[in-house]
């Protein structure tokens, strides 16, 4: 029984400018959230990547650097969606909205996405449920009433998945249900905040029971939106949260410099702002502060010179079942300080067989193909990538020696 849990139905937590559950970054820390946030925001160049989930970090952390969040504004608007993902949608629709800006027909077409999409099995990837995730939480920040059917369908496809959600995708469904559910308007019944309340309960618990002792939430880079998740789910796991010790390790790891990717901080930098992504549509667009400017002599280690590398690129496929077997090098050049997107999409144009496909994760981009072959969730297989014998646990990271295995 919901009520038993205390909670008022449709007019619960609709202040979320205030996340109740978050610690504090005390004062003599406070540099390490500045340098962070100095990188990320630096990451921003007229050639770089476009990151909607750098520009949503940068408005909900009150960003000064108007230039940068000018140029990531208009790159977003200027891109065509047309193969747009579900996720890919989501997030640009989220980070218009942070920078106040409508975002077109993006919100359209996501919900007419939304409204034909599907799981094929019970037994889905992990990071299957993340993109809708992120879809109804977007359609629900700009019109809720619209898709409370849509999001229950939803809801009830989470509760009756049988795989084991990874942490990124529990904070994200979370989010999205926290929201909806906090939006039903008074006087709509239909079963609507039991069914949000019952899978609230389901995906806190998950979190709850990927806390380290440590405090981290999964891993370092997984912890952020777990912190989002949990400071403002209306209902709380049965084993407390220690919120300050999550706050506390995660300080220890920026610190001992965990973080110098700007899609990992811009994961992470909403938590030490005390804001989540509920927040995108309360960031206030008008601002005095005076802009900083995009500026290559910042704490940012971007590269100092213009020479290039070379990465010797090999792709590797000897799983057995698979029906496409091959090993492949390429010497592929590229500036100094590169990250590995650049590496792949040079071997691409270099030679077809380095032809790779890739969709939105919590993370940026997940590589779905490479040869044209797939990762596949039935046979739990998936493209890996190693400097050496080493994982790389960052997408930005490169050595001289990159390889790509299928497992």
């Amino acid at each position: 029984n919901w009520q038993r849990l205390g909670f008022s139905g449709a007019k619960y937590l609709n202040n979320w400018s205030t996340a109740f559950l978050f610690s504090a970054v005390p004062a003599a820390k406070q540099a390490l959230v500045t340098g962070l946030q100095d990188i990320m925001e630096n990451s921003v160049t007229p050639s770089s990547f476009v990151n909607p989930s750098i520009l949503i970090a940068m408005n909900l952390a009150d960003t000064e650097n108007t230039e940068a969040q000018k140029l990531l504004t208009e790159q977003i608007l200027a891109k065509d969606t047309t193969e747009h993902t579900i996720g890919q949608l989501a997030l640009d629709v989220l980070a218009l909205a942070s920078s106040c800006r409508h975002s077109g027909n993006r919100l359209s077409s996501l919900q007419k996405k939304m409204e034909n999409w599907a799981p094929t099995s019970q037994t889905e990837s992990k990071i299957t449920f993340y993109q809708p995730s992120l879809a109804i939480l977007a359609l629900c920040l700009k019109s809720p009433e619209d898709i409370l059917p849509l999001a229950a369908r939803f809801a009830k496809t989470l509760l009756v998945n049988t795989s084991p959600f990874s942490v990124d995708t529990g904070a994200v469904a979370t989010l999205a249900l926290t929201c909806m559910y906090s939006k039903i308007p008074i006087g709509v019944e239909d079963g609507f905040g039991e069914l949000f309340g019952q899978v609230l309960k389901e995906m806190v618990e998950n979190l709850s029971s990927r806390i380290q002792d440590n405090g981290l939430i999964g891993n370092i880079y997984s912890t952020g939106l777990a912190m989002q998740a949990l400071s403002v789910s209306p209902v709380q796991p049965n084993r407390k949260w220690d919120c300050k010790k999550t706050m506390d390790t995660v300080l220890l790891e920026i610190e001992q410099e965990k973080f110098n990717n700007p899609m990992a901080i811009a994961q992470i930098l909403p938590s030490l702002k005390g804001k989540t992504y509920l927040d995108v549509v309360h960031v206030t667009c008008c601002s005095d502060h005076e802009g900083k400017t995009i500026s290559s002599s910042s704490s940012c280690p971007l590269p100092t010179s213009p020479s290039n590398i070379t990465v010797h690129y090999t792709i590797n496929n000897q799983l057995r079942g698979v029906e496409l077997l091959f090993k492949a090098t390429l010497a592929v050049s590229v500036r100094k300080g590169s990250v590995l997107l650049t590496v792949l999409e040079e071997a691409q144009r270099i030679n077809s067989m380095f032809s790779f496909k890739y969709s939105v994760t919590s993370w940026g981009i997940f590589i779905s193909s490479i040869n044209n072959l797939t990762e596949n969730a039935n046979q739990r297989t998936y493209w890996q990538f190693l400097s050496g014998q080493t994982p790389l646990d960052q997408g930005a990271v490169l050595s001289s020696f990159l390889f790509c295995f299928l497992l």
